[in-house]
């Protein structure tokens, strides 16, 4: 019943109504039927963040759902008690979907070689039509995306696929919905390798995402680096690139290596051809725009070593050194213009010990979306809002993905995906994903009730670091998971609004599969 008011009122808010007239709304709420658009996708796999994670790293299609159909062998109908996903190519390997216990392992009747994972509350699931017996072996604990087996046609099946189960109490569900609502949603796209335990990276105490990607490896031309070797970095100057690195979280051996590409760790600081000056090389101009107080002394001075490399974090991070390895090589470029200088540098951080660097690996292009799509639905935004809103006094934790403790993105990702849409993990990424043509960015004054707002925080103000809803926009009321002390619930967003990046998006009325209007 929770969830039915959180609806209406929600429907009563897109219709202009007070929150007390929501009951009222249900019969005049009906917006006008608009064509569903395919969800435009970027570039890269999708990371895994939270508990759960779809049963393949490649790319998939879903053929056939959960629920009673004609079978294609018995020829009767059946439960189908699981959804069929192929995996592009066919017969690709098969990944735990959860952390969990294997309970069985070997042939049954139907099913072929098949695995089936407990994962404790009472959730387990089965892995039918493996290529080969599965290596694991009963009484196996097993991590998220551990391999189980290769996609396959054993047992009763007519090609190459996956029969991928959920039970719950022992009784089988609709894995669709359940992945979904656990921030791991069915959508038919690459989704990266997941660590093994002990693997994660590092969180900084603030912001959100908790997901990384390795530095990209160097590639050709290089120039510098093929004849003036890596120097060992002074010990003070190193102190420096690992407190900026920690700041604005990229590894300090980037900042090494462009410390060793522009003047070997300060050994020549003097003013360059092109009057660059300090330890990490500034042009004046640019330090004046994205210059910082490093040292804490009050001042952003362009001489000083401190200041210097905190401003190089800093100027790396507006330019989008965290949107993945595409972004790390064009923030390198904007720094020094030229391919050579970006591949050196790679080579001095891969030989300082390289690092993981904590954004989005998906890389999203893109500047001021498509006002051409026409705006998700009412009925779909009161079916996401009232997801995020059922999540009210959850915890936050950076880096958590739900289904009980999120993060900012990860709420509005799973909220997203509960209607069909697949949206990349951090706030910047998803920003950009609405730019490159899911939606259409609106003035504040005209924000609605299932719009997006971003704005900059951990990362400086040059970056995006946080993403809620908005819920009611005549209060500045949002829905969010907002921090660490008051986690998930209904706050105001007015703050935020006199930020250096404050901006307000619509999410298109797009869908990972359109198959009708809605």
């Amino acid at each position: 019943m929770k969830g039915v008011l959180v609806v209406l009122a929600v429907l009563a808010l897109l219709a202009g109504f007070p929150l007390s007239t929501a009951v009222l709304v249900a019969s005049v709420a009906t917006p006008a039927m608009a064509q569903v658009h395919r969800t435009l996708f970027c570039e890269g796999a999708l990371p895994v963040t939270g508990d759960w994670r779809p049963p393949y790293e490649t790319a998939y299609t879903q053929t056939s759902g959960f629920g009673d159909r004609f079978h294609p062998i018995h020829q009767e109908w059946r439960l189908h008690a699981g959804v069929d996903l192929t995996s592009q190519p066919a017969g690709a390997p098969v990944v735990a979907a959860a952390a969990g216990t294997v309970t069985a392992a070997g042939w049954s009747s139907g099913g072929g070689n098949t695995v089936t994972i407990d994962h404790g509350g009472g959730i387990s699931t089965r892995y039918l039509h493996l290529a080969a017996p599965s290596t694991l072996t009963v009484g196996q604990a097993v991590h998220l995306g551990q391999r189980v087996g290769v996609e396959g046609s054993t047992g009763d099946s007519i090609g190459s696929h996956l029969h991928f189960e959920v039970h719950v109490d022992g009784e089988p569900v609709d894995p669709v919905p359940f992945m979904a609502q656990r921030g791991a949603a069915l959508s038919g796209v690459a989704v990266a390798s997941s660590p093994p335990p002990g693997q994660t990276p590092d969180l900084p105490e603030d912001g959100e995402g908790g997901i990384g990607f390795e530095l990209p490896a160097p590639g050709e031309p290089r120039q510098d680096s093929l004849h003036n070797s890596p120097l060992p970095v002074p010990p003070g100057v190193q102190e420096l690139y690992e407190q900026a690195g920690a700041e604005y979280a990229i590894p300090w051996t980037l900042l090494a290596g462009i410390g060793m590409a522009e003047t070997a760790h300060g050994a020549t600081t003097g003013t360059s051809w092109a009057g660059a000056r300090g330890l990490m090389q500034f042009i004046p101009a640019t330090f004046a725009a994205y210059g910082v107080d490093g040292d804490g002394d009050g001042l952003a001075d362009i001489d000083n070593a401190g200041d210097s490399v905190h401003s190089a974090a800093n100027y790396l991070t507006a330019s989008g050194v965290h949107r993945g390895e595409q972004g790390v090589r064009e923030a390198l470029f904007v720094y020094n213009h030229a391919d050579w200088y970006v591949n050196d540098v790679l080579y001095y951080a891969q030989q300082y010990g390289g690092g993981l660097v904590l954004g989005d690996p998906v890389h999203c292009g893109g500047q001021g979306g498509n006002p051409d799509l026409p705006p998700v639905s009412s009925e779909r935004v009161a079916q996401m809002l009232a997801f995020a809103a059922a999540q009210n006094g959850d915890a936050y934790i950076l880096g958590a993905g739900g289904p009980d403790v999120w993060d900012c993105s990860s709420l509005t990702q799973t909220a997203m995906a509960q209607i069909g849409i697949t949206a990349p993990r951090t706030a910047q990424a998803q920003r950009d994903w609405l730019a490159m043509g899911n939606g259409f960015r609106v003035p504040v004054e005209a924000a609605r009730p299932g719009d997006l707002f971003f704005y900059d925080s951990y990362l400086g103000p040059h970056t995006i670091g946080h993403v809620g809803f908005v819920w009611d926009p005549a209060t500045f009321t949002s829905i969010e998971a907002a921090n660490p002390t008051t986690g998930v619930g209904h706050f105001s967003y007015e703050h935020a609004m006199e930020n250096h990046i404050f901006e307000v998006w619509r999410l298109g009325n797009i869908d990972d599969n359109p198959k009708a209007p809605s």
